[in-house]
């Protein structure tokens, strides 16, 4: 049964309708597109992250240029991640200690430490509409034993962040760790409900579990979370992955693949993944998507996007451009049939239509039945 909702989350900055998916500016930039393209995507809220911002150019710089939304010339809502997830993706580059965490820098190697009251400071300093509390994410599978230290850390780092969170104008959000283990997601989830974080977060997934494990996680965390707050996973975001996300109640995403995946010539359509480099697109006039109105589809075929990223051993730089550019307005558009799905109250109906979609059996899929808006 599904538990899909819809709602509007008020920043300061904006209104995002939920469900929405947040396009991911790690260092202030989503790679490769101007703001006021991203703008034309339908996205309307971002996400940065704090680790990186820290290195350079440093929290100072940002707040005397304006701060992050003047920094990055964004009007709308952002998010800065707390770089919880720097502690998973650069274990090797770093030493976790009960109250903080130390980096060899992966820029210059020099020493950087992030703690609780660190990355709040930090994110203080940046300026997000809505900023993360500092947390421990651990590659699945992981031992139990570890797996229930980072837990306990994550509470005590969750109860840290809030104790050094000075602004009013920001929401703090909590995460819930405990990785695939339903045990410790309700008691991490507990915890933080006693701390009255303004919206909660699901980590720790999409880090080794797969498909079935992480939906059934999300399934069984989220009813877990107060109702009546925002539930955010973090990091996740194919499209079978959001679609059944959303159908378990969670209203926020965030993902690199769109622009990930379209710096390597693949491209979602409605139809299903497109796969540039293959030599049947060659000779293709056709769009992308022919239903899509973005500046890719309305502008360019398929044979001539091929062509940019087979000129030689690096693509042409619009190449790139061009296919993120597209798989952003994807996004956004299957965010917008979710939320028109369930507010005619047919979400289950049409998430069926998902179920296969990023099997990797073949390139192209039948095309599925989503109506227009």
């Amino acid at each position: 049964m599904s538990t899909a909702r819809c709602g509007c989350l008020e920043t300061p900055h904006g209104t995002v309708n939920t469900p929405a998916f947040m396009p991911v500016g790690t260092r202030g930039t989503v790679k490769g597109i101007m703001p006021s393209q991203l703008q034309e995507t339908g996205a309307r809220m971002i996400l940065a992250n704090t680790y990186h911002l820290m290195l350079r150019p440093g929290p100072e710089v940002v707040e005397q240029l304006g701060g992050l939304h003047r920094f990055v010339n964004w009007d709308g809502p952002m998010l800065t991640d707390s770089g919880g997830y720097q502690v998973f993706s650069l274990d090797k580059l770093n030493r976790i200690g009960d109250d903080q965490v130390e980096f060899a820098s992966h820029i210059d190697g020099s020493r950087a430490v992030l703690s609780a009251k660190i990355a709040t400071e930090v994110q203080n300093q940046l300026g997000a509409d809505i900023i993360m509390a500092f947390d421990e994410c651990v590659k699945l599978p992981c031992p139990l034993p570890q797996l229930k230290l980072a837990v306990e850390r994550t509470i005590r780092w969750a109860e840290q962040s809030l104790a050094a969170h000075k602004r009013k104008d920001q929401l703090l959000f909590g995460i819930v760790q405990g990785g695939t283990d339903k045990e410790l997601r309700s008691y991490c989830a507990e915890q933080l409900i006693k701390l009255d974080f303004p919206g909660y977060a699901i980590g720790g997934l999409s880090v080794g579990e797969g498909h079935e494990q992480m939906i059934e996680t999300v399934a069984f965390t989220a009813p877990e979370l107060p109702p009546e707050k925002p539930r955010y996973l973090m990091g996740v975001g194919t499209p079978r992955d959001l679609v059944a996300a959303i159908g378990a109640g969670v209203d926020m995403f965030d993902c690199v693949l769109p622009t990930r995946n379209g710096r390597h010539a693949t491209a979602y359509t409605r139809g299903g993944k497109i796969k540039l480099r293959n030599a049947q697109h060659k000779l293709n006039q056709e769009p992308l998507d022919e239903s899509c109105d973005c500046y890719t589809c309305r502008n360019f075929s398929r044979g001539y996007l091929r062509h940019l990223f087979m000129v030689g051993k690096e693509p042409e730089m619009m190449g790139p451009i061009l296919v993120s550019l597209h798989n952003l307005t994807f996004f956004q558009w299957l965010m917008e049939q979710a939320r028109l799905a369930i507010r005619q109250n047919r979400y289950e109906s049409w998430a069926r239509n998902w179920a296969d979609y990023d099997t990797d059996n073949q390139e192209e899929f039948i095309e599925v039945d989503i109506p227009k808006t």
